[in-house]
């Protein structure tokens, strides 16, 4: 080992102990990593396409719990009477796009969207919502699954949330936030945040978490936050950063070799750029909602997720590359939940729907005004749906009567921008709500590896994890059909 003191007037000679702990995996590993970016990045063989690239941000509405699509945006007013919604259908304002009545504003604005109604996959202990959220948010399902579909707790070796992985590889252009996920973390029972974390990353690839205060029943948290709300990752301050700069200063000076493979590692710019702002507080007006016209908030509703959408929109505007907006409650939860195995009819009437109605129909008018939707991919879509006959027990769960349990077999994803087909219904389910149709059935891998395709990165890429590991992104397929420019 050696002992000799640092002397900054001194060539450095590192060990090639301490070459491996600076460089985290080993500088061994680096050439490939580099390779792998510059793969990500060029799409070579993809047939790629317009769509290709054409999303500068992400916007992933993650509505967890699982909300009920026979009851949203795939009703089956002809279906029997256990299965067909409590709520009226309703026309669109493009044929075939028919809702129920919960979702009269974005009837709306359906020539704007894609419906995605045969989101589908085969659980392996997934009945549950962690596991599923690990499932839809990471693309792989987790290592430790209990029959009941519940995890352990968010751990390092995690696989990472795809926004994580993206800001990685393609971090934001301006000096902004990366990643920000808000109002409140993902959550089921006492498991917190698993799949919103970078995991085998490293916390430096952690997204920013803005929770304000405030309970799940709380909707006026929004109008408390303040850029201190935004926690700075475990591992940093604003003195760690400085002496990791400083390091990284030296590494420059001695070694311009081993500062070019650390420029995309855990001492990368962005990571640094979007501390400072923090910092700084020279992001502070991206967060001041209270800048917005009270029509505008009033239409997004003053509600946590109206809120929510509407700072999203800010942030994107800002820079952020990828925002997750989390449904403000416990997924196995009561109100506002989506797991509606008890009163579903009067929770989904009086609590959940006009919160969704409001600010999801606003964020996609909002952008499209503002000429935002264009380059910004919007995607709304929950751990599951729920089972289409009423009562039906699929976790365990006690239902009532009209309750409905998790489904994983089909459900409905909502998409606009970037390039998706406008007014478009992808896939179709069976008379029931029960199954995809026609082999239309498109997994959670696949709605990534679509993301991926739409900021301009090969989902196939490889990340190493914390045993040094190759492994691919995501396992799924580009749903090119999607786009407009598919032909």
């Amino acid at each position: 080992m050696n002992n000799a003191p640092f002397n900054p007037q001194q060539p450095w000679r590192p060990s090639r102990r301490s070459l491996i702990q600076l460089g985290g995996a080993g500088l061994f590993g680096i050439a490939g990593s580099e390779l792998e970016l510059a793969k990500a990045l060029s799409g070579d063989g993809l047939g790629r396409g317009p769509s290709w690239g054409k999303a500068k941000s992400v916007i992933l509405i993650f509505l967890q719990g699982g909300p009920s699509h026979i009851d949203l945006w795939d009703p089956k007013p002809h279906a029997p009477d256990d299965v067909k919604s409590s709520f009226e259908t309703i026309e669109s304002k493009v044929p075939g796009m028919e809702v129920t009545e919960l979702l009269p504003r974005l009837a709306t604005v359906t020539d704007k969207l894609t419906f995605v109604r045969s989101v589908s996959y085969s659980p392996v202990g997934l009945f549950n919502h962690t596991a599923a959220h690990y499932q839809m948010l990471t693309g792989y399902t987790a290592d430790k699954v209990s029959p009941s579909g519940q995890l352990e707790q968010p751990s390092p070796k995690d696989f990472p949330n795809i926004g994580c992985q993206i800001c990685r590889i393609k971090p934001p252009e301006a000096p902004t936030l990366p990643f920000v996920m808000l109002p409140r973390p993902l959550q089921e029972s006492n498991v917190i945040n698993k799949a919103g974390t970078a995991g085998f990353l490293g916390r430096a690839h952690d997204p920013y978490y803005l929770f304000p205060s405030g309970d799940d029943l709380d909707n006026t948290k929004m109008d408390r936050i303040q850029v201190e709300d935004l926690a700075l990752r475990p591992d940093q301050s604003a003195d760690r950063l400085s002496r990791r700069s400083r390091l990284r200063d030296l590494v420059s000076r001695t070694m311009p070799d081993m500062a070019a493979a650390v420029r995309d590692d855990e001492l990368d710019r962005y990571t640094e750029q979007a501390l400072s702002l923090v910092i700084s507080g020279q992001a502070r007006r991206a967060f001041d909602i209270q800048e917005e016209p009270d029509e505008l908030r009033n239409r997004y509703g003053h509600t946590t997720f109206g809120q929510s959408c509407l700072l999203a929109r800010r942030l994107v505007e800002s820079g952020t590359r990828f925002v997750q907006v989390n449904w403000p409650k416990v997924a196995n939860s009561d109100r506002h939940s989506w797991d509606v195995h008890k009163d579903l009819k009067v929770r989904m009437r009086d609590d959940a729907a006009p919160m969704l109605d409001s600010g999801l129909s606003t964020l996609i008018e909002d952008l499209d005004a503002r000429g935002m939707l264009e380059d910004t991919l919007v995607l709304a879509v929950g751990e599951f749906g729920r089972s289409p006959r009423k009562g039906l027990s699929t976790s365990g769960n006690d239902n009532d009567p009209d309750g409905r349990d998790h489904w994983p077999y089909c459900y409905t994803a909502v998409m606009a921008g970037a390039g998706i087909k406008r007014g478009h219904v992808h896939g179709a389910s069976d008379e029931t709500g029960s199954a995809p149709i026609n082999e239309s059935g498109v997994h959670p891998s696949d709605l990534l590896a679509t993301i991926y395709h739409s900021v301009g990165i090969d989902p196939s890429t490889l990340a190493y994890n914390h045993l040094n590991q190759p492994r691919e992104l995501v396992k799924g397929d580009v749903v090119h059909s999607l786009f407009g420019d598919f032909s």
